[in-house]
């Protein structure tokens, strides 16, 4: 197979910002496997909290470019076996390979990777759209302009209560928050309560991650359950999460692709998790390669696309919450590759 690294630089919408901050663009990748005149297509996104840059997504894939030239497709977990004891403190590197493998596999065998994984779209979650951690006056203009049933908020600044009471007064849409571990324990149990008078379904990431201690000193304090993202990137971490967190956000980019995805989903089934399918900020690419698996779980937050102020690959989409998987084989992401 032959490996094919395409750079962008990807426009954020500036009705995006998180705890972690808020930039004006990302850069990113998207990585070809190459078979036959045929392509299969995976991304990376450069996230800096995580230290994921672009060089150090080019030096991590140039390391796998001969073992991959080598190489004939036979399965995309064979792809995944091989390569990530290589490059396994890179797992944004090695998801963009897995999700290629998976598309390029679908592609040599015209199926689209959710058939390949004996499942069906009907039905599959709807996906949650999310509001930035914004002035309240912009959120509820980015609220006017985007009717949706399913919305993210997130919080983890100091107008967090306002910010949902101007969202559940104009809204009776169903409300998720994400603290993106901006609060203390003390914050974490008040703001349940409050959350809970404002029918919030559930809180993702309340605290840091490595806040051992305050994780053990909420049990069984909060009012609404809790969702891990940040303290669970890896198959090994989801039986750490069990005793603490009611579910899990499984992202790719932060564990490995769509096979690590899949171990995590069955070992969180066998603890009694929930389960989300989420994003980074992405393109169709990402975004159709997640969208594979929302057929296991029980939520979704797959709006990368939204967050850019324009998608340049084309895929899986989104229309008033609900899913739309293109009739094409693989992951079902189309890129633009002019410029």
């Amino acid at each position: 197979m032959k490996l094919i690294i395409k750079t962008l630089r990807l426009q954020i919408s500036g009705s995006f910002a998180t705890a972690h901050g808020q930039v004006s663009h990302r850069d990113a990748l998207w990585v070809g496997l190459e078979q036959n005149g045929l392509t299969g297509w995976g991304e990376a996104t450069c996230v800096q909290y995580y230290g994921i840059t672009l060089e150090r997504l080019i030096k991590a894939l140039g390391q796998v470019r001969a073992p991959l030239e080598a190489m004939e497709m036979t399965h995309p977990e064979v792809v995944y076996e091989q390569l990530q004891p290589i490059l396994a403190t890179e797992p944004f590197a090695v998801c963009a390979l897995d999700m290629a493998a998976y598309d390029l596999y679908g592609k040599i065998n015209r199926l689209p990777t959710w058939k390949y994984l004996g499942l069906t779209t009907e039905p599959v979650p709807l996906s949650s759209l999310t509001i930035g951690l914004i002035p309240v006056d912009q959120a509820i203009s980015f609220l006017e302009a985007h009717p949706w049933p399913v919305y993210k908020i997130k919080l983890g600044g100091p107008q967090d209560r306002q910010l949902v009471e101007a969202v559940r007064r104009r809204s009776g849409a169903t409300i998720r928050v994400d603290a993106n571990a901006g609060w203390t324990p003390d914050e974490a149990i008040e703001m349940s309560a409050f959350l809970k008078d404002m029918d919030v379904e559930f809180i993702e990431q309340p605290l840091p991650a490595d806040d051992g201690e305050g994780i053990r000193a909420i049990q069984g304090r909060m009012a609404l359950p809790i969702m891990a993202d940040e303290s669970c990137h890896l198959p090994e971490d989801v039986g750490g999460c069990a005793p603490y967190y009611d579910a899990i956000n499984i992202k790719l980019m932060k564990c490995g692709g769509i096979t690590p995805a899949r171990a995590m989903i069955r070992e969180a089934r066998q603890l009694g998790l929930k389960i989300m399918i989420g994003c980074m900020t992405e393109t169709s690419v990402g975004i159709s390669a997640a969208a594979q698996l929302l057929p296991l779980v029980d939520y979704a937050d797959i709006d990368g696309p939204f967050l850019l102020k324009e998608d340049p690959a084309e895929g899986v989409w989104l229309e008033d919450g609900k899913v739309f998987y293109p009739d094409s084989p693989g992951n079902g992401g189309v890129v633009a590759l002019t410029g």
